[in-house]
């Protein structure tokens, strides 16, 4: 119908549409494409499709389209391969794991940076065992733990030396606070007896002169499956530590008598820190000393305070439940009467550093006070009766 109407208008010698050559680079697919008209009016209408407009069939349409969509999934794609700076960022907090200065990724996007990973180990073999749950610590308390342990003792120490000193007894709620303490912090923060550095170291030998008479001339006796928890520890090469308020050459004595000197590579007694628990100073102390992260490390205790002071550390806490009920002691990790109850599985378990509760700080719960609600009292006339 078009070369009809181009043969009978004036336009000698011109093609309704313009029939240029096309490149021979150009496809001959696409040549439709190209196709565009010279005459814009004709009878004096114009016409609908102008020169800058190509003709295209429903199918190419839809060709068009799909490119489109190709085309916008392959940009994407290209971002999400070269991502800015900016998106590196938002990653590394969604993942919350650490960049460097330029807040540019050093390495990986998952899994995050291992914490016990360390790149000046030049072997191999030894830096994939450190990177594994397998690397790991261990922590023991002495009393409770090891050896059985007497809570009456410790009370009835305090008691005879406060009766010495001409002093009231301290009450329950007293003694309960200072578990755990070194004496010489016992006795100037919560006693408040003292503060002389002089006085206070006479007391605290003075206190445990006492409870060691009390016990017997020092007579300790190990608990039931303590040996057999060592000694498996010890045949998979994992180092022990031992960690007391005691003074170090009791603690020194009472390991020996219970014949378990050899079993461990560390030794922290009061002399080596400044405060007791719930302070995590004697733990964080026995990790450095050991090489380990405190994540890798698990402590062994038998009070709260023990539970607290790891957590405060980083580190994981196994409960012995020894000197209280066992519904005390739900904060800890990981909760058992005797050691022979836990196996080396579960302790690779609890050295998992990716754990939950370190993941991220707590967030704080703030209280919103509710609106009060309306009354539900109905008003009565006070002519109605």
């Amino acid at each position: 119908m078009v070369d009809t109407i181009g043969v009978s208008t004036s336009l000698v010698g011109h093609h309704l549409f313009d029939r240029r050559p096309f490149p021979k680079e150009v496809n001959f697919k696409r040549r439709i494409d190209f196709c565009s008209l010279l005459v814009t009016e004709f009878m004096g209408q114009r016409l609908s499709i102008g020169p800058s407009t190509s003709i295209a069939t429903p199918r190419q349409r839809c060709n068009r389209l799909i490119g489109s969509t190709i085309r916008s999934l392959a940009m994407e794609l290209t971002k999400e391969k070269n991502p800015s700076k900016e998106d590196w960022r938002r990653i590394a907090h969604d993942l919350d794991y650490t960049t460097d200065a330029t807040g540019l990724s050093p390495g990986r996007l998952w899994p995050p940076a291992n914490k016990a990973d360390d790149p000046m180990i030049h072997n191999p073999l030894l830096r994939q065992k450190r990177m594994g749950c397998g690397w790991f610590t261990v922590i023991l308390e002495l009393e409770g733990v090891i050896v059985e342990d007497d809570p009456e003792l410790e009370k009835q120490a305090w008691v005879v030396l406060s009766r010495e000193e001409g002093r009231s007894p301290p009450l329950a709620f007293v003694l309960k606070r200072i578990e755990g303490m070194k004496n010489e912090q016992a006795i100037s923060e919560v006693l408040c007896w003292s503060r002389d550095s002089t006085e206070l170291r006479r007391l605290a030998s003075r206190k445990e002169e006492i409870h060691q008479s009390l016990r017997n001339g020092g007579c300790y006796q190990l608990r039931c499956g303590s040996r057999e928890f060592m000694t498996t520890l010890a045949n998979h090469k994992i180092p022990l530590a031992v960690v007391s308020t005691r003074p170090w050459k009791i603690l020194q004595e009472a390991i020996e008598a219970v014949g378990v000197r050899s079993f461990f590579e560390v030794i922290v007694a009061a002399e080596d820190v400044y405060r007791g628990k719930p302070d995590p100073e004697m733990f964080v102390y026995a990790a450095q000393l050991l090489n380990f992260i405190p994540e890798r490390c698990i402590v062994f205790g038998n009070s709260n305070s023990t539970v607290e002071a790891a957590h405060d550390a980083r580190m994981k806490c196994v409960a012995v439940a020894s000197k209280h009920p066992v519904y005390e002691l739900r904060a800890a990790d990981l909760l058992v009467r005797r050691l022979d109850e836990i196996s080396v599985i579960d302790l690779k378990n609890l050295s998992d550093i990716d754990s939950p509760e370190f993941a991220s700080e707590p967030e704080v719960e703030m209280e919103e006070e509710d609106d009060p609600s309306p009354s539900s009292s109905v008003g009565v006339d006070d002519f109605f009766w």
